[in-house]
């Protein structure tokens, strides 16, 4: 393990946002930068990763992820959560052994409905379900779901299935091709487990120590057939990693990056982030650059909110100073947002320019051109906050 010069806190909040807000570029080259873009159904006012790319791909619009999906080299897919990856990184993990195993029935149908995908080329659900009619089984959330969309996950999961593009945002499953291969040896399954860890770090660096292994541990969800693996991952990481200290916390970096650099500047600019924003996902970290605990609440029972239904944290140079709530107006290309500070509103003359800025940028996103409504009566402030991440 190299122990790098530690920077300040500052330093370390800019070197965190210099990486990952790298120049906008064209939408693949910027997934192949992200490394992994977390995915989630919600529209307030946009899907999180729609709102994670519009800062880092040139003239970005809501939904261009979903309408070039067939043209890029990425698969939709499971990672440490759902979303995007490159496809060179999805073959990694498989053919990806499920840990539950089915059961004959489950096969049997497997076994038909893949040839039923390979016949048709591409299906919807509800081609499917049309074609074979399951029946029903309970999702994990306590609801019913078709037993063949429950079986289209399955094999999707298990790489017997890719999403070939989506249909008002439902997925189209085509027939998943993979390069045929002999059971790995140790070296190249070591190897593997090894680029996936990688992958991690390229996403989320610089990782505090707190947060090392239980995020290497997510791994078992994108490769569950190498869990075992995992332990022993973890400490080949810690001696491939660079590692710096900031207050008192290690945190781990690619060894061939340099948190304590002066180039890592803050840009002049406001940016409403996504709550699945690379930045942003890892609660501990934010809390330990930031000093606030920011918690996504659109689960939360609208009685117990205090930030709202889906607060977008609001960066400004290198701090996150608070939060904001948008709302689009379906028909009237109306953008309605509030407001919410940790301390004050700032009096620094570049605020509110930049923060102008950064709500047309939004509003060219969504694809609205008019002005914004008069801005509501911003939520109460709350104090830093020491609570777990």
């Amino acid at each position: 393990m190299k122990q790098l010069r530690a920077p300040s806190l500052e330093q370390l909040r800019n070197y965190a946002i210099a990486r990952t807000f790298f120049a906008p570029t064209a939408l693949q080259r910027a997934i192949e930068r992200l490394g992994f873009l977390q995915a989630d159904p919600i529209r307030a006012p946009a899907r999180a990763q729609d709102l994670t790319l519009r800062h880092r791909v040139k003239g970005y619009r809501a939904g261009d992820l979903e309408r070039r999906y067939p043209t890029l080299a990425i698969e939709e897919d499971f990672f440490i959560n759902y979303g995007f990856l490159p496809r060179a990184s999805y073959a990694l993990m498989h053919p990806r052994t499920a840990r539950h195993a089915w059961t004959a029935q489950q096969r049997r149908r497997a076994r038909e409905l893949f040839e039923f995908v390979r016949d048709n080329g591409e299906v919807h659900p509800r081609q499917v379900e049309a074609h074979f009619a399951h029946g029903s089984v309970t999702n994990y959330w306590g609801g019913v779901s078709s037993a063949t969309t429950h079986l289209l996950d399955g094999m999707h999961y298990r790489g017997l299935l890719r999403v070939a593009r989506r249909e008002s945002g439902i997925r189209i499953y085509a027939v998943a091709e993979h390069e045929a291969e002999a059971r790995l040896d140790p070296a190249t399954r070591r190897a593997r487990v090894d680029s996936l860890v990688d992958l991690v770090m390229h996403t989320y660096a610089p990782v505090p120590r707190p947060s090392f292994v239980s995020l290497i541990m997510r791994l078992r969800y994108a490769a569950p057939q190498w869990r075992a693996e995992l332990k022993a991952a973890i400490v080949r990481a810690k001696e491939r990693f660079a590692r710096v200290q900031v207050g008192g916390v290690d945190y781990y970096v690619p060894a061939d990056e340099r948190p304590a650099s002066p180039r890592h500047q803050a840009a002049e600019r406001v940016r409403l982030l996504a709550p699945f924003d690379p930045l942003v996902w890892d609660r501990r970290r934010f809390e330990l650059l930031w000093g606030w605990a920011y918690r996504f609440e659109a689960y939360t029972p609208a009685s117990k909110r205090k930030l709202g239904y889906y607060a977008l944290p609001l960066l400004f140079r290198d701090r996150v100073i608070g939060w904001a709530n948008v709302t689009a107006r379906a028909g009237t290309g109306m953008l309605e947002h509030s407001l919410g500070f940790i301390d004050a509103r700032p009096r620094d003359p570049a605020f509110e320019p930049e923060l102008e800025a950064e709500l047309e940028r939004l509003r060219s996103f969504l694809g609205h051109d008019v002005p914004p409504t008069p801005v509501p009566e911003a939520p109460p402030r709350l104090g830093p906050s020491r609570s777990s991440g």
